[in-house]
């Protein structure tokens, strides 16, 4: 049985639960993201899916893949990003994570993945965009960085109205450092410059959007982005005016929150 939130309240269209911890919040709303599924499966014959693949869809993710009744064959799976010049076998691949996490588990009908190694990347942005854009996408997993990004999405390169689905950036430090303290890289200097990733408008392009956000080390992005102004100062600001989000919290990282 899923536990129930300590704590629930909504941000403008969007509902937020707190949980005690974060197995307890990966597994309400893994339960979201079946029904999220089941349904467009049911409606439209296939679920398109965007997977947030960092250390925070962990817990969703491992729960997700037990929901009963998907029809795996059914869903399309993307990811959101990938570091430029790593290769997919790099212990700190997004490829890898997926594949492991996700497309192995429970052998997905189709699984899409940006090249991070690809020769020119600004045509793997479009060969990946142009996938993205055939159908709508009917969820999106997602986490919030803690320096505000969504995606590789930082502060400096975020554009709520980009005119493109995938684009190449350059990471500030703040989020490579979460990389190297996150453990994927040893240092600093080891942690890649550049990424590709799915803008903003992309991300805001699905139709449902559940987002899991655990750990003290997120406590200030949630707290910039549900009580500070709508801005790409902290980019995950925007997740809290789509109409079919809904924002999954542990009591650590909603240990901030003045007025909530």
């Amino acid at each position: 049985m899923t536990s129930l939130p300590s704590r629930s309240f909504q941000v403008g269209p969007v509902p937020v639960h707190v949980f005690e911890d974060k197995r307890d919040m990966g597994a309400a709303a893994a339960k979201q993201a079946g029904r999220i599924v089941r349904q467009a499966i049911a409606e439209r014959g296939r679920a398109r899916v965007i997977v947030g693949t960092g250390n925070s869809q962990d817990e969703v993710i491992a729960a997700f893949i037990r929901e009963e009744g998907v029809d795996w064959k059914a869903v399309e799976a993307f990811h959101m990003d990938e570091y430029i010049g790593l290769s997919e076998d790099h212990s700190a691949s997004f490829r890898r994570w997926l594949r492991v996490r996700l497309i192995d588990e429970v052998h997905i009908g189709q699984a899409y993945y940006v090249f991070g190694d690809a020769d020119d990347p600004d045509a793997e942005c479009q060969r990946y965009g142009d996938l993205l854009a055939e159908a709508p996408i009917d969820l999106c997993f997602i986490g919030f960085g803690e320096n505000g990004h969504i995606a590789f999405n930082d502060p400096h390169v975020a554009d709520f109205n980009d005119p493109l689905m995938v684009k190449c950036v350059e990471m500030d430090e703040l989020c490579r450092m979460q990389q190297v303290g996150e453990g994927h890289f040893e240092s600093l200097e080891t942690a890649p410059k550049k990424a590709l990733t799915l803008t903003c408008s992309a991300l805001m392009s699905a139709r449902n959007i559940v987002g899991c956000v655990p750990d003290e080390r997120k406590a200030e992005a949630v707290k910039n982005a549900i009580e500070g102004p709508l801005s790409t100062d902290c980019p995950a600001s925007v997740v809290f005016t789509h109409p079919g989000a809904t924002i999954y919290l542990d009591t650590h990282s909603a240990s901030l929150l003045d007025s909530h």
